[in-house]
């Protein structure tokens, strides 16, 4: 077989774009007539080698994902067929043996009717170990590289790929069924349902790699999916706690980019640019979350109480500090975790001062699972320019550049590196302008 053509770079892009977009669509949909999510990401992949071959050739269509969608169908639909060709064929020959049917699965009360969240609950289930679901949710729901997810989560790619294999293979052989699950079972599921939207929420809302620092497809399905979540679980708190905290978190996208796609920061945003329907649909479900909450408030509620804090504030300067470190003290006791320490560390450094937040940041620099965070020596180097300590600022921005994998972030770290002088310090808190 001759090696197909290298595809031009305007098509290649285009093609990769539109994947990365709707390859979690497209699976979820085919997993439902396949019943299977690995061989619904095969035929996810079949459709992609499919537009690499006709759209450098015929152009790229004018519903490119749609395209890639009716292909993958068209795909599982010839796979059932032959499956079902072959069950007739041995079904004549044992005819004589007698077989049972299995008795029918009852019917959900609630009726929910979405391939995407069909798909959340299958790859977050209980015969998957916590890390494989939310490897193998970020990788089919997400659309993300095992490198994407293993930067996400600190460990090495070998491992996330081992778990991504594995755990399609024992949803295959346990031939769990692609549903969304109702009674105790959704209970059971939902804490990890949870966890995989708020990461792939996170990862649309700061992308840990490319070209781009939003990615706002996978923004808009994980906070459709939480919405989702909220009506079908009207009484559990952190359903809304998480809801609360997307609707906030989404409603300064617009705000977060130039015209050119740079990053804006935090104090230089202009907050008429955020989205007011938004935040008020984040008031809403964080009174849910609060009305429903039967003791103390749980991580993704009081995430959102902090952003909240940030969405009452019409300007920067009036941000109240004290009240957004206060609760990351309450969310670093509910859900301890170096990240959590580190946002708090900023809270406490805007609210006290730099020197208070240094010697906070300075007692995580030990903590393994920062050792390649890039936030971490972010952080530390604007507390730095603050104190005039210019020259250890400017090795703390190149080091932060060094280690994100983000085009647009390393841009802006190092123009801060560039741009840090004498008795000169920007407010800047990155870690506030994303989840916790």
């Amino acid at each position: 077989m001759e090696p197909q053509p290298t595809p031009p770079p305007s098509a290649a892009h285009a093609i990769e774009t539109v994947f990365r977009l709707e390859s979690p669509k497209v699976i979820a949909a085919v997993a439902r007539i396949v019943r299977d999510v690995g061989i619904a990401e095969e035929l996810a992949q079949d459709a992609l080698v499919a537009a690499l071959e006709r759209w450098p050739r015929d152009g790229v269509p004018d519903n490119p994902g749609a395209w890639l969608m009716a292909t993958a169908r068209h795909r599982a639909v010839d796979l059932v067929r032959r499956r079902e060709t072959y069950a007739r064929k041995l079904a004549e020959i044992g005819r004589d043996l007698g077989t049972t049917a299995p008795p029918e699965a009852p019917a959900d009360p609630d009726g929910i009717d979405d391939d995407l969240l069909r798909l959340v609950f299958t790859t977050c289930h209980p015969v998957l170990s916590p890390q494989a679901r939310i490897a193998l949710t970020l990788r089919l729901l997400g659309g993300l590289t095992t490198a994407e997810i293993a930067r996400a989560h600190l460990v090495p790619e070998p491992t996330v790929a081992q778990r991504i294999v594995r755990a399609k293979r024992t949803l295959a052989t346990r031939n769990v069924a692609f549903e969304v699950p109702y009674g105790p079972d959704r209970e059971a599921r939902l804490g990890s349902v949870l966890e995989v939207i708020y990461l792939i929420f996170n990862e649309g809302y700061a992308a840990t790699a490319g070209d781009d620092l939003l990615r706002p497809g996978l923004c808009e399905d994980a906070l459709r999916l939480a919405r989702l979540l909220s009506a079908l679980m009207p009484k559990e708190s952190e359903v809304h706690g998480l809801t609360a905290l997307l609707e906030f978190q989404a409603s300064r996208s617009a705000a977060r980019t130039g015209p050119d796609g740079a990053p804006v920061l935090l104090k230089d945003q202009n907050r008429r640019r955020w989205n007011r329907l938004l935040i008020a649909r984040g008031i809403r479900a964080l009174a849910r979350a609060d009305a429903t909450a039967t003791g103390v408030a749980g991580p993704y509620a009081l995430q959102a109480a902090i952003a909240a804090c940030h969405a009452h504030a019409y300007t920067y300067e009036e941000t109240d500090w004290r009240a957004i470190a206060t609760l990351y003290a309450l969310l670093a006791a509910r859900s301890p975790s170096p990240v959590v320490e580190l946002n708090r560390a900023v809270a406490v450094a805007m609210a006290e001062g730099p020197a208070q937040g240094l010697e906070l940041v300075d007692a995580l620099t030990a903590e393994p699972a920062l050792r390649d965070y890039h936030l971490l020596p972010s952080v530390r180097a604007d507390l730095l320019s603050r104190l005039g300590r210019t020259a250890e600022a400017r090795a703390e921005f190149e080091r932060a550049a060094s280690l994100t994998r983000n085009a647009r972030e390393r841009e802006l770290l190092r123009r801060r590196a560039t741009e840090t002088r004498p008795g000169e310090h920007d407010d800047t808190t990155p870690s506030d302008d994303q989840p916790a």
